[in-house]
């Protein structure tokens, strides 16, 4: 009986989340309802109201989820070794290649405003601890820089998602890293 239970949950929650994207694919956050977002996943009202708060929260929670997801990703790999990184970043392509139409949808601003920012945080904070504290002395010169860097590659791959992934992650990450490990030198 649990089981199923759990199994009905598990859908439920699916299922809002996939309609929430594709509504967020067509208009912002704001202008959505929870009764539109009801209809689409033809879910009762009440039965949504006992998982979320309101669609914020919904967003919110697909968001912590993407999160976790990225974070368990970054410190599967030692960020010094420019293969291992190459590696990681490519694991993070593959990954967001398998859920594009999220990434594409959340990764514009105007729908989901707070998802670019949870990955340049979640990517700061990954290179404070596992690579800026070696190569970069000063605490304010480290900060801009994480933000350079980050903010840049978040841009290629919005790029590269909008090309409709024109390039392998492969072909992506070892062009991220080298971007990021040798930038206007990498042109030469």
């Amino acid at each position: 009986m649990n089981e199923k239970l759990d199994r009905r949950k598990k859908y439920t929650r699916r299922v809002l989340k996939e309609s929430l994207i594709s509504l967020l694919a067509t208009k912002p956050i704001s202008d959505i309802t929870v009764k539109e977002l009801c209809a689409l996943a033809d879910i009762n009202r009440s039965t949504f109201y006992t998982h979320y708060s309101d669609h914020y929260d919904l967003l919110s929670k697909i968001e912590e989820e993407i999160t976790e997801d990225m974070n368990r990703y970054l410190h599967s790999y030692n960020y010094e070794h420019e293969e291992e990184s190459i590696q990681m970043t490519e694991k993070i392509l593959e990954y967001i290649i398998e859920n594009k139409l999220m990434f594409r949808t959340l990764l514009n601003k105007e729908a989901a405003p707070t998802f670019e920012k949870r990955m340049m945080d979640l990517t700061r904070g990954f290179m404070r601890n596992n690579w800026m504290d070696e190569h970069v002395t000063k605490k304010h010169e480290s900060e801009y820089l994480s933000s350079f860097v980050i903010s840049g590659a978040i841009h290629v791959i919005k790029d590269w998602i909008e090309k409709d992934m024109d390039q392998s992650p492969r072909e992506m990450a070892v062009m991220i890293n080298h971007f990021i490990n040798y930038g206007f030198s990498y042109l030469e």
